[in-house]
């Protein structure tokens, strides 16, 4: 029978995980709904296929992953209080959002993007630091595929919002109206998140408590020398090179091809898909802790299959003249492409040490955002713009069908890494 003080301490651990995981889908409502009001801001704006990659991608990732590696440094100290530091995230980011409502050019939406991104920079790597903390490894996948649900909830929600407010009240307000809220939230976390080693809840050792920091330089060499981290490094970045090239493209996809309005496909390609994305990463997190706990090379194995399991659904979704027959049929690729969030990233925080889990997050998440979302739209983009002379408004379609294909990169590299996980996992701890 559970005594007062581990009630209290589940209670706390489950509060934190919440606040958290609303506050990343805020994250992705802001960094999202940018995808939803390409196509009429393009048409207000005049922009190119490239420029709109630019918008969507780099322009917020590179600033994003640059920021992202000193902050989870800075949240690996002793000495920082977490909390405050996501609070104030989310205070800048949500602000950036509301601004880029105001913007009258490409340059000055393209400065509003980068604001959002230096915000958003100072979410993750701490949130991944304290869940870390709090969590125990058996149950590590779990709660991080849990907070990772701000990843599917705030896309659909970004989405189903940023599409309606488009067509009610046009892209500017749709902007604003999602970005102020922000503000309030960062007041709540200001208010409301402890951080654990400020609480005693830290799921560590004394001697571990009290090792302090790790050098940076002792950090990098003990991740990199972990030959499954350089493959999940290399099969993440793969992933979310696809992940968010395709999501932009496929909501210009339903929009410039079957000629739906924004409102429409945020409403029924946010809930649809965003319903699947969220199974897909509970499922994800689920499947590595029950297969992972026999044989831990298990943990990557759902990833693996489902990213080929993918590509004869995603190639008859966007071969179909029918939009709503690709809409459904996109449901197993969103799914399965989803299952790889949390067995990611519990790996990475059991192949390097305690103290360096925080820089190992941020630096996942460095390739994963630069290469995945910062490039991975503006290649798609530019390849669009390639392909617009032969293909004319179908060349967003021919891009689909290659993305489809290049599924098969991550999925070879998640198969490599589960080959060394039993070797490597945990061996540092």
């Amino acid at each position: 029978m559970a005594t007062s003080a581990e009630r209290q301490t589940g209670g706390s651990v489950r509060v934190t995980l919440w606040i958290l995981l609303i506050v990343y889908i805020f994250n992705f409502i802001d960094r999202q709904i940018v995808n939803i009001l390409a196509e009429p801001i393009r048409m207000e704006l005049g922009l190119s296929d490239t420029q709109i990659g630019l918008m969507t991608g780099l322009a917020f990732a590179l600033f994003y992953t640059v920021l992202g590696l000193p902050i989870a440094r800075f949240s690996d100290r002793s000495t920082t209080n977490r909390p405050w530091l996501i609070g104030g995230a989310v205070a800048i980011w949500s602000a950036m959002t509301a601004l880029c409502g105001l913007a009258q050019n490409f340059a000055q939406l393209l400065l509003a993007r980068i604001g959002v991104g230096v915000g958003e920079a100072g979410c993750t790597p701490p949130a991944h630091s304290l869940i870390a903390d709090l969590v125990e490894p058996s149950k590590r996948a779990s709660a991080l595929a849990f907070y990772a649900l701000g990843i599917p909830v705030g896309t659909l929600l970004g989405m189903f919002i940023g599409g309606l407010l488009a067509d009610a009240v046009g892209w500017r307000n749709a902007f604003l109206i999602v970005g102020l809220p922000g503000l309030i939230l960062a007041v709540i976390v200001f208010t409301t998140l402890k951080d654990p080693r400020r609480t005693g809840l830290v799921k560590q050792t004394a001697a571990q408590a009290s090792a302090g920091q790790m050098p940076l330089k002792d950090a990098l060499r003990a991740m990199f020398s972990s030959r499954a981290f350089v493959l999940l490094v290399i099969a993440g970045s793969a992933a979310a090179f696809l992940g968010y090239g395709k999501i932009t493209w496929i909501t210009i996809f339903f929009q410039r091809t079957h000629g739906l309005t924004p409102g429409e496909t945020g409403f029924w390609f946010g809930v649809v898909n965003g319903g699947a994305g969220i199974a897909g990463t509970m499922l994800g997190g689920y499947i590595a802790d029950r297969y992972g706990a026999k044989n831990r090379r298990h943990v990557l194995t759902a990833p693996a299959l489902g990213m080929v399991l993918t590509i004869p659904f995603a190639l008859w979704a966007f071969m179909t003249d029918n939009w709503f027959l690709a809409l459904f049929l996109l449901i197993i690729p969103t799914l399965c492409n989803s299952l790889y969030y949390g067995p990611t990233y519990s790996s990475v925080q059991g192949l390097v040490p305690l103290r360096a889990r925080a820089i190992a997050a941020a630096v996942l998440l460095f390739f994963q955002n630069l290469i995945g979302l910062g490039l991975g739209p503006l290649f798609f983009g530019m390849l669009s713009d390639m392909l617009q002379p032969t293909y004319g408004e179908e060349s967003v379609r021919y891009v689909l069908y290659g993305a489809t294909f290049l599924g098969l990169v991550p999925a070879f590299f998640f198969w490599r890494c589960s080959l060394r996980l039993d070797e490597e996992l945990d061996r540092k701890d």
